[in-house]
């Protein structure tokens, strides 16, 4: 009699990676004691000698590293090669890790990419128009969806991993794929546009003063205005997207280098820190 997982027990494992995928941490093992621990139910109901379960678990001790909402449709696919492999069909120790190991870069990339570069910023751009005021709402409502596409979208790519095997991969870095994230980057685009349009403001306060006038006959700030409202939030926004997209510079070099430039000029007097004494 072939052996089938159960849902409970698929549910089980997917938990297990949805709350613990980053378990005992460290730059060492990454994310592996989280994978063994999603693992353990699948085994658990799979074999019944100790042995066994002892020699399946061994397989998930390899060092694994993935972006964890997309990476789940890795977990579900191995549950379905242990499964498989559990019937006695040709799976080896090789073959699990073997895809483990070729598919946590890539996804690891469309992840990143996808979830903590788009879907997340788009979130947030909702919820701090919502959070206008000081409303809470905005705070809510990021709670709220958040977790619930988090969820259900990792049960989903989990329990697609597991009915699909390799078709899912195919629809992740094929072209239908590439097409859909294609879509959501423009409309992440869009949405950071509007959240920089709205949310980020640059002006400066320099002017310059003949010797014995009392008015300034340099305004750079209206000078800049009659031109191009709004030019240096522009140059400061595309600045953080040439060092962060061109540069590879990391996300909290470009926030200390805007703290730099913010603190000389408070310094030097280009800009106004808005303090009052």
């Amino acid at each position: 009699m072939d052996k089938k997982l159960t849902k409970k027990t698929l549910t089980k494992s997917f938990h297990n990676w949805y709350y613990g995928n980053l378990t005992c941490f460290s730059q060492e093992h990454m994310q592996t004691f989280g994978y063994l621990c999603s693992m353990l139910p699948v085994v658990e109901e799979l074999y019944n000698k100790k042995e066994d379960k002892e020699k399946a678990m061994k397989t998930y001790t390899a060092f694994f590293n993935t972006e964890p909402q997309i990476g789940s449709v890795i977990v579900g696919m191995t549950a379905g090669l242990e499964e498989a492999r559990a019937n006695g069909e040709d799976v080896d120790d090789e073959t699990i890790n073997g895809l483990r190991a070729g598919l946590m870069g890539p996804l690891a990339g469309i992840g990143d990419s996808l979830v903590v570069g788009t879907v997340i910023p788009i979130l947030l751009g909702v919820a701090l128009g919502m959070s206008s005021g000081g409303s809470p709402l905005g705070a809510i409502f990021y709670i709220i969806v958040w977790n619930l596409f988090a969820y259900f979208g990792m049960k989903f790519l989990y329990f697609k991993g597991y009915e699909l095997g390799g078709k899912a991969v195919d629809f992740l870095v094929g072209p239908q794929g590439e097409a859909l994230r294609e879509s959501i980057t423009m409309l992440g685009g869009i949405v950071i546009g509007a959240v920089a349009a709205t949310w980020v403001t640059v002006t400066t306060n320099f002017t310059l003063t003949a010797q014995g006038a009392k008015e300034p006959y340099l305004e750079l700030q209206k000078t800049l205005d009659s031109v191009y409202p709004g030019f240096l939030t522009a140059a400061f926004i595309m600045l953080c997207w040439y060092l962060l997209a061109k540069k590879k510079m990391s996300p909290i070099k470009v926030m200390l280098l805007l703290v730099v430039i913010a603190f000389v000029g408070v310094l030097i007097g280009f800009f106004n820190p808005g303090l009052q004494y």
